[in-house]
């Protein structure tokens, strides 16, 4: 089967230690028709000079500078509240596929991942996919999941989270007085506000599903939406970031046909495990 194009939307900034083996996890990928796009939010390590280099040698590599220029990365209270939105923006709108992925360049995935996420989107029919995650490792990189085994032994009904449950969901979060376009006029220290938090912002808790590898279709872009700054993220966290949070919350509550499955084909370089996913290691091969 000739494989479609799909674009993958990395912003990077100073990760010259880790951006090698993020991109070495897409370049491996079992799905090897990728359009994979690096933008750059204005490095000051090696990071650009290596990107360059990993581009010259593979045509699907494409290095970018953020034109939108070096925008304020934290707050007063030390969040990083970029987190690089404005990357992936800009990265989504010169992205070519009619399928768009996105990963971070600190973190990794297994080897079948985009692959999984473009067939459920294709037998669901589905507008946005999203998966799990498992901590980053030496026995997690370079791994595929046995999706096929996992569906045999747990059944693939259980491992669906459906569109009108990730739409409820999203609805539940949105707080009372995050009315479109009304909300985005209200300074975000009142929304930061103890006293009037929970009338924007009724909980932090993530979406059911990594927010890091979003599979999606062009018509989200196309219908505008898109990562946004912090006081026009409707669902945003109190802390200033949840650009990812925001985006995917957006895209089930606008256009209800938002997938999620518990299959944990992203890697996470955090130093925790994901409690859902315990014992998933013996459907590594």
């Amino acid at each position: 089967m000739e494989q479609e194009l799909i674009s993958v939307v990395m912003p990077v900034y100073n990760e010259e230690d880790l951006v090698t083996r993020a991109l070495e996890s897409l370049q491996n990928q079992t799905w090897k028709n990728l359009e994979i796009i690096v933008v750059d939010d204005h490095s000051t390590d090696n990071t650009a000079a290596i990107v360059k280099k990993i581009a010259a040698q593979d045509s699907r590599v494409h290095y970018y500078l953020n034109p939108k220029g070096v925008s304020k990365r934290k707050n007063w209270r030390g969040y990083d509240i970029n987190a690089g939105w404005s990357a992936r923006a800009y990265g989504f709108s010169i992205a070519k596929a009619q399928w768009v992925t996105t990963q971070d360049s600190d973190d990794a995935s297994l080897l079948n991942r985009i692959e999984v996420q473009y067939m459920l989107a294709k037998k669901y029919n589905a507008t946005f996919v999203a998966v799990g995650w498992m901590d980053l490792n030496e026995q997690t990189l370079g791994k595929k999941l046995d999706v096929e085994r996992i569906f045999n032994d747990v059944g693939e009904e259980h491992v669906i989270i459906t569109p009108k449950e990730i739409s409820a969901i999203a609805k539940k979060e949105k707080g009372v007085l995050m009315v479109e376009p009304f909300h985005q006029f209200i300074p975000f220290p009142f929304k930061w506000f103890p006293y009037t938090r929970k009338l924007f912002y009724r909980s932090s808790d993530g979406p059911p599903g990594a927010d890091n590898c979003m599979f999606f279709s062009r018509e989200v872009i196309d219908r505008g939406i898109n990562f946004r700054t912090r006081n026009k993220r409707t669902w945003g966290t109190p802390s200033g970031r949840g650009s990812g949070r925001d985006f995917f919350f957006r895209t089930a509550y606008e256009l209800g046909n938002s997938w999620s499955f518990r299959l944990p084909l992203y890697l996470w370089n955090v130093k925790l495990k994901n409690k859902d996913y315990v014992g998933y290691d013996k459907y590594l091969v």
